[in-house]
């Protein structure tokens, strides 16, 4: 194997994780302070702008025009004991960082039962960045990845009881990654750092339906289907030796991010009291490998993985009192990772979460919801890595989670 071939199954390791783990440990569900509020038990009402990411569905329901937008402030903290094959002890922290995804969403009535909307948040994202000279360079140092949907949808109620809802995605991602580059072959001043820089495009779809038996009960499930993203960009080295001849320049792959689906009910077991519950599917299992190709050389490689397809469990309720609205809401969060591939790139691990939420109707068209989700990773021990990573110790993570969004209906 060459330098080049070595250099690039790493990094395609890397790529793959840094995409990969946001589902289970970074996948983004808050594009709604009332929906974040309640757990993301959303699915079964989708009764706001928001309904364009849990049920399309739901448009179909809502009779004012109306924009819904708002932003959220996600900070990690991850923590990392090892590599248990030096010193198991040493505790190594994650840089402190702060994200913000946002959502934004118009809604418009075109007749009694044909509603239209348009929505763009951030549904994967989130990164990792780990101080300078620590046990883990050659794996990462930082990695920063975003995607953006826009999403135009459309939604018909078929009766009074019944709607339908679709919508396109339009996909836009990009990530950026940095390591160190471990060379044994050659006796080197400094160890070349690698940094990646890729974008990527996309297009998917949505599909959706509410039915509401009853004036107290009401079901809901949707269908994100998956995305393939194309991404190209450039790899550059600093210091970069020449007697290495690293692949610097072009490089692309393809991406595809999971297909999801919820289903969900919704009760309303008195007045002024709404409950839900439901269920998330994520399909990871389309991952079994992904290709990397640099166009210095010509070089493809190809790294095989074995994700498994996973879930999340959500209940969460809103009470109204006057203009008030008090929620609250539970998350329990299944990792699709296995042990062997768990890395210090974004670590990941099963996870419960807690929120709480207000909402307020300032005026008869204008309201303003807030919500706080704290989210507590399981402890996560990698045992017997893969030998692309061999980087086994434990982990230890949660994140704090505060977002508000503005409301107005026309």
């Amino acid at each position: 194997m060459t330098r080049v071939q070595l250099f690039a199954g790493v990094l395609t390791a890397t790529l793959f994780l840094a995409n990969h783990t946001l589902a289970g440990g970074f996948q983004l569900n808050e594009h709604g302070a009332r929906a974040m509020a309640q757990g993301g038990a959303f699915a079964a009402r989708a009764s706001d702008g928001s309904a364009i990411y849990f049920n399309p569905a739901g448009l179909g329901f809502q009779s004012d025009a109306s924009v819904y937008a708002g932003i959220t402030t996600i900070s990690p903290t991850i923590s990392f004991y090892g590599p248990v094959e030096s010193d198991p002890g040493v505790k190594t922290s994650m840089v402190s960082q702060t994200f913000t995804p946002f959502n934004v969403y118009l809604v418009a009535p075109v007749t009694d039962r044909l509603v239209v909307g348009i929505g763009a948040y951030n549904p994967f994202g989130l990164g990792t960045e780990w101080p300078d000279g620590w046990a883990g360079r050659f794996l990462t140092t930082k990695v920063d990845l975003k995607t953006y949907f826009v999403t135009p949808t459309a939604s018909y109620r078929l009766t009074d009881q019944l709607s339908i809802g679709a919508g396109l995605n339009y996909v836009m991602g990009s990530v950026m990654l940095g390591q160190d580059l471990a060379v044994s072959s050659v006796d080197l001043p400094t160890s070349p750092h690698v940094s990646v820089s890729m974008h990527a495009t996309g297009v998917g779809y949505n599909v959706g339906l509410l039915y509401k038996p009853l004036d107290v009960l009401s079901v809901g499930a949707s269908y994100r289907g998956s995305v393939k993203l194309d991404a190209k960009g450039n790899v550059s080295f600093n210091p970069d030796y020449a007697a290495l001849a690293l692949p610097t320049g072009g490089v692309n792959t393809t991406i595809k991010l999971p297909a999801t689906g919820f289903v969900g009910v919704a009760w309303t077991p008195m007045k002024d009291l709404q409950v839900e519950a439901d269920y998330q599917f994520i399909g990871w299992s389309s991952y079994d490998q992904l290709t990397l190709h640099f166009a210095a050389d010509n070089s493809e490689t190809v790294a095989p993985k074995n994700y498994q397809d996973t879930y999340m469990l959500r209940v969460g309720g809103e009470y109204t009192m006057d203009a008030f609205h008090f929620r609250a809401g539970y998350v329990y969060d299944h990792s699709p990772v296995k042990t062997e591939y768990v890395d210090p790139l974004l670590p990941d691990a099963n996870r419960n979460g807690v929120s709480l939420g207000l909402g307020y109707d300032i005026t008869s068209h204008l309201s303003v919801d807030a919500a706080y989700f704290y989210l507590k990773f399981d402890q996560r021990v990698a045992v017997n890595t893969i030998p692309q990573t061999s980087f086994d110790g434990t982990y230890t993570s949660h994140a704090h989670l505060a977002s508000v969004d503005f409301g107005y209906r026309f």
